[in-house]
């Protein structure tokens, strides 16, 4: 087995997620995945409020440029894409075969198992069936996109 140092898997990780979610936040403004009536809750409020977290919570928000912009949202969205930056990370030093098509078929795999499966299993979103087109091709484009923003910086040479 490689030798790796785990602290700086994880810093990498971290880094490279932070900005791959900035990378994926940018995709959703090009190709949004749903609708403005479907994202006045969505996927990462919905869940908390499942989780028991009030809508008051959920639905907080910080004023920039004029605009109401929701943190707690944000705050979720980043804490997921650094947790699979440190997961893409270690991982993919400790089995190589993870970092294959440059993360894509990695991305590709989150998107089914939370998009497709997981989130509607739980009622966070509809069922794949019944979700609009738009939103499979904008999270499978952005999944692929966000993933292979992560490899390129953990995999980046000092």
């Amino acid at each position: 087995m490689k030798n790796i140092s785990l602290g700086k898997a994880i810093t990498v990780g971290v880094a490279a997620g932070m900005v791959a979610g900035l990378v994926k936040i940018g995709w959703e403004n090009i190709l949004p995945p749903r609708t403005p009536e479907r994202d006045q809750t969505n996927p990462p409020q919905r869940l908390l409020e499942q989780l028991g977290v009030p809508a008051e919570v959920t639905h907080a928000t910080y004023t920039y440029s004029g605009q109401q912009l929701p943190w707690v949202s944000y705050l979720v969205h980043f804490s997921f894409s650094a947790g699979f930056g440190v997961l893409y990370s270690v991982a993919g030093q400790l089995t190589p075969w993870i970092k294959k098509g440059h993360g894509v078929p990695f991305g590709l795999a989150v998107w089914d198992i939370f998009h497709v499966r997981l989130m509607p299993l739980l009622g966070t979103v509809p069922a794949a069936k019944d979700q609009p087109v738009e939103e499979h091709v904008s999270e499978i484009l952005g999944h692929a996109l966000w993933m292979w923003t992560i490899d390129a910086l953990v995999n980046s040479k000092d």
